[in-house]
């Protein structure tokens, strides 16, 4: 019988797998965050679990509006890296499992759960971003992975409450498998941050540890908060979170906790949380105390279905950016490109005059601003600081640590020789 050992839960922000592919692991910028991954990854190394089933969200890369799922399980027979607009990450291509994602697959639904399947869709970096650091991979992947997207950038998201359930039904699913496999649980997201609108660059790291305490001690609390609390609490991005409760759903009831950290250095709380099996009641302010104005403009838009159908093609536009050709022509002649794009001129105005605010209050969702940044060689904190108004080296000044600056991109302006 296949048996659970432990679960993780991980950041997945692009930091992480930029500061490894730039080699920073001696930068005390980024130097914290190879720390709190090497008790993960030694565990991983010493238990040797034979599949990683990993839980993360896309972002507007493989994934998009014309057909978007709750959750989505990759049953195929191996997994690439995606293309999120620089070119893929050089990683090695990973192994899946489809004997156990087909029979995952088949108790979820025996289960209730509907689920979505797909198969050659290359992952980004909400998966491979924190795998690279757990795993050694320059001879390939030690692990068989298999993969479970969930569709937590369109409203309606899957409640923290229907994560959980699906945490139990994914135990039940596993421990049923006839084969003598071990299986590590692999959660990612947030913690807290906001990517968009006025309020991006916020962080509360009051509640990230908070967050970590109940997910260890108190899960029941999380499951019952709604995605405009979880919002509240952490920025509209970090509401992610709901997936560790996937995780935590399919642990044993009080698990011990092996290692727990937590590092702000700039845009996103990088926590990392390794579980096998044990209890404390975070001081929460009551969510009538919360402001409910930081969920409108222009603090925030939720992206919502009426914004995503009304915005479709500049979404698309901006997501092709993924797309070697999309991205060469828009750089070799961006007036041919935007000329020929069948976009409105409104639209065209925003992306030629990198109009950031507005192209948020227009309704692009910020994952395809990520991606026009890395065509252009920008860093992300650049969309942030216009987002609030502020200069980069403002912005900046309001980081932990102004030094780290990243892309999903493989190169930034100022990484290049000068010309």
């Amino acid at each position: 019988m296949a048996r659970i050992i432990g679960g993780i839960g991980t950041s997945h922000t692009p930091t992480i797998g930029f500061a490894l592919d730039a080699g920073k692991q001696g930068d005390p910028a980024w130097a914290p965050i190879f720390a709190a991954y090497a008790p993960l990854k030694a565990w991983l190394d010493e238990k040797k679990p034979d599949v990683a089933f990993v839980i993360f969200n896309d972002h507007v890369t493989s994934f998009f509006f014309d057909h978007y799922s709750a959750f989505a399980l990759g049953v195929g027979a191996e997994f690439e890296v995606a293309d999120e607009g620089g070119g893929p990450r050089t990683l090695p291509t990973i192994a899946g499992h489809p004997a156990l994602a087909r029979h995952i697959a088949e108790q979820l639904v025996a289960d209730e759960f509907d689920m979505s399947l797909f198969q050659r869709r290359p992952l980004d970096h909400g998966c491979f971003s924190p795998l690279s650091l757990l795993y050694d991979h320059a001879e390939g992947w030690p692990v068989a992975m298999i993969p479970l997207a969930v569709g937590v950038l369109q409203n309606p998201v899957p409640t923290a409450r229907r994560c959980w359930k699906l945490g139990q039904a994914l135990r039940r699913a596993i421990e049923s498998y006839p084969e003598d496999l071990s299986v590590a649980i692999i959660a990612t997201g947030g913690l807290s941050h906001q990517v968009h609108g006025a309020r991006a660059g916020f962080n509360d790291p009051v509640w990230d540890h908070q967050f970590l305490d109940l997910i260890v001690n108190d899960p029941e609390t999380l499951a019952q908060m709604s995605q405009a609390e979880l919002a509240m609490r952490g920025g509209w991005e970090s509401s992610e979170v709901v997936m560790w409760l996937v995780m935590r759903g399919a642990l044993a009831a009080r698990p011990e906790v092996l290692s727990r950290n937590y590092y702000l250095p700039s845009m996103t709380g990088i926590a990392t949380l390794l579980l096998e099996n044990r209890a404390s009641v975070a001081g929460l302010k009551p969510m009538a105390q919360l402001d409910t104005a930081t969920l409108s403009l222009p603090a925030s838009q939720p992206f919502t279905l009426d914004v995503s159908v009304a915005n479709y093609d500049l979404n698309r536009f901006l997501q092709k950016m993924v797309e070697p050709r999309h991205r060469e022509a828009f750089l070799a002649d961006e007036e041919g490109a935007l000329a020929a794009s069948g976009l409105a001129s409104g639209d065209q105005n925003l992306i030629r005059r990198r109009d950031w605010t507005g192209l948020i209050e227009r309704g692009a969702i910020f994952f395809g601003l990520e991606k026009l940044a890395a065509v252009l060689g920008l860093p992300n904190a650049t969309v942030y600081a216009g987002m609030r108004g502020e200069t980069l080296a403002e912005f900046q000044a309001s980081r932990n640590a102004p030094g780290a600056l990243y892309s999903v991109g493989s190169s930034l302006k100022q990484d290049r020789p000068a010309e």
